[in-house]
This record gives C-alpha cells, structure tokens and sequence, in this order.
C-alpha cells in the first residue's frame, strides 16, 4: 500500500478545542497504521488562542490573525505535496473561502471538508460581535460545492450539505473510550454534585435552569459544579467553578453525579452533536438535556438520560435521579453501553477511515 498524505487545515491549535480533538485528532494515531501520513496547520497559534475570547488584548490578537493569514499563505507551498487537503470549518475565520478555492479550483485536490456546528448560521455573542460583523457566513455552502466529501456531525448538518455535494458523510463526533475511563464513586458520598462542562459562550445554556437548581440545591444539599474555560457571570455563590484543564478533564468530569446538557431550541442548536452528554455518558454519568436536535437520537429517554421539554421536566427528572442511587447506576450503565456501540472512537474507525478512500 503505498503512503499517502493527508493536509489537516483546521482553525485551533492541535490538543486544545473540542471540535478538533473529538472530531479527527483522536484518530491521528489510526491513520498511521493505514498508511495516512498528515502534517497540521492551525490558523490561531497557541499564544493567540490563549488569549482569542479575553477581553482587551487588541494588538495582539491582530499579530496572531496576521500570523494565521501567513501560515495560509506558506501552507499554499506545500499543498501540492498532499494527495487529500482535510478542512476543519473553514481555513480562516473571517472573509471570503479563497484558500479553499485555490486549493480546489487551482491545485484541484480532493477536499474533505468537516464541520460539526450550523456555521452558516449567524450566531453572534458579546465576545464575537466584531468578527461577526465581517465574517462570511456563505462560504460553507461554497466549500460544500467544491468539496470532494463532505463530514458532517449529524444528518441536520448533512442534509444542509448534500444541497451542495453529493458525497456527503455523517461522521459524528466520538469519545475514546480507553481515555473516558468510568470512576464509580462511593453512593454513600455525599453531597451529589450535578454538574456541566462546556465553553464560556455556551453557559448561556445554563440561565433558564437558574431557578430549577437553586431549589433543588436548597432542598437536596446538592453542589451544582460548572467545569469551563471562563466562569459564568452570575452569583458564584451558587455553583462552584473549576477552570477547565485538559491534563484534569477528566477527574473533573468524575466527580459529577449527574450530567446537564440545556440547549435553546433553534437551527443552531439542531447542529450541535451531543458532545456533553456523549461525555457523560461515557463516563457512566447519567445524563439529562434538553430535547432538542441530535440530543434526541443519542438519549433513548429514561433508559441512558432524561430528555426535557420543560422546567417541569428539569425539576422532575433531576429530582428522580438524586433519590435514587439505582438509577443512576443503571442509566450510568446504559449510557456507557450506548456510546461504545455507537458514538466510540472503535466503533466509528471505519467510517472515519472511509473519507479518505
């Protein structure tokens, strides 16, 4: 079999956004024994995404999108190299796709393009409303249509593409299981803790269930964790924060009894593929989320998780799992059960694997 060689174009540092590491780094490792050499090129160096979403910090984060724009453009000089260019949504994060049209329509390779997110959506947030404001929201549909395949997270993602490519793969977003290792705790350990992992332009998520938690805090005695990159800007008295570290994610993450994943109900959200509760899950972690979009085809309700229509729904069903130790153990287990069948790195290989045949 002779050696072919795979360009990774992706936005974020390697090792340090979820989208990359649970998307296709996890699998670096495989396309090796398949005889898949790859080379990577981030657009944000480490130093710029460590500082991206901080406030202030103007020069510099205009020195590391200059930077990005110039690995672009030396990335140029080596495509030639590469029998596939693997695109992770979009190779800059603002303006028109040229490098993707330079790469398709000039080098003419074949493109693999990935996105696990609405990206064609608006989706503007306090941190992003300047980038917003020049970003180039169509590309996606273009980049589709010059795309040889298409990976997609979820089929709402890939009926948005196969409009525009006729090769089009939905590839979820997996967990490795031999690294989310279950860590099953003393049930006479008190207090439970319900807790939510995710990015800080997320934790808005998290503001409608306010009311739910602070009651079945005051009556249970639980702790209410919040694991994120930013703390949340409500009261801290009533969740304990912990800085989200990739080297204690996990440890993190085992400390919890119970797993949230509230989301809003719109287009966006029906592109987002159930990272948190796929966690969670793997973890033996009973779960309970809202039902919206691709949570709804990972949680089979009340068998690994609830799903919650309702603030009704949240109290009840946050209240079933904390009186109960059992169910949390056999939902716990069946979660687990349900990821290494489905939504694992093992069980997903081949599919994964059949982008770049």
């Amino acid at each position: 079999m002779s050696l072919k060689r795979v360009l990774f174009i992706v936005p974020y540092p390697e090792g340090m956004a979820p989208s990359q590491r649970f998307r296709f780094e996890q699998y670096f490792e495989i396309l090796k024994t398949q005889n898949l050499d790859y080379r990577v090129y981030s657009f944000w160096p480490v130093w710029g995404w460590n500082i991206l979403y901080n406030r202030g910090f103007v020069i510099p984060k205009i020195v590391a999108f200059s930077q990005g724009i110039l690995v672009r453009l030396v990335s140029l000089l080596i495509v030639a190299k590469y029998h596939y260019i693997f695109i992770h949504r979009e190779a800059s994060p603002v303006g028109p796709p040229i490098f993707e049209w330079i790469v398709a329509k000039i080098f003419r390779k074949p493109v693999i393009y990935d996105f696990d997110d609405a990206i064609w959506l608006p989706n503007t947030s306090r941190q992003n409303m300047v980038v917003a404001a020049i970003k180039y929201h169509g590309k996606v549909r273009k980049i589709c249509s010059w795309s040889w395949k298409v990976s997609c997270g979820n089929g709402f993602l890939a009926d948005f593409a196969q409009q525009y490519c006729d090769n089009v793969i939905i590839n979820p977003t997996t967990i490795d299981t031999d690294y989310h290792i279950p860590f099953i705790k003393n049930p006479d350990q008190k207090p439970l803790v319900i807790g939510w992992t995710g990015t800080h332009s997320t934790t808005r998520y998290l503001l409608p269930l306010i009311p739910v938690l602070r009651k079945i805090k005051k009556i249970h005695g639980v702790e209410i964790h919040i694991i994120s990159n930013q703390a949340p800007e409500w009261e801290s008295g009533e969740y304990t924060f912990i800085p989200w570290s990739q080297t204690k994610e996990i440890t993190q993450l085992q400390h919890f009894d119970i797993g949230l994943m509230p989301l809003e109900d719109s287009d966006w959200e029906k592109g987002k593929c159930g990272f948190k509760a796929l966690q969670y899950m793997a973890l033996q972690i009973p779960v309970v989320a809202s039902a919206v979009g691709e949570n709804t085809n990972i949680i089979d309700h009340s068998i690994n998780g609830f799903l919650c229509n309702s603030l009704d729904d949240w109290q009840d069903f946050l209240e079933q799992l904390i009186r109960s130790e059992k169910l949390r153990k056999s939902m716990g287990l069946e979660g687990r059960k349900k990821v290494l069948e489905k939504y694992s790195v093992y069980s997903n290989t081949s599919r994964f694997l059949s982008l770049f045949a």
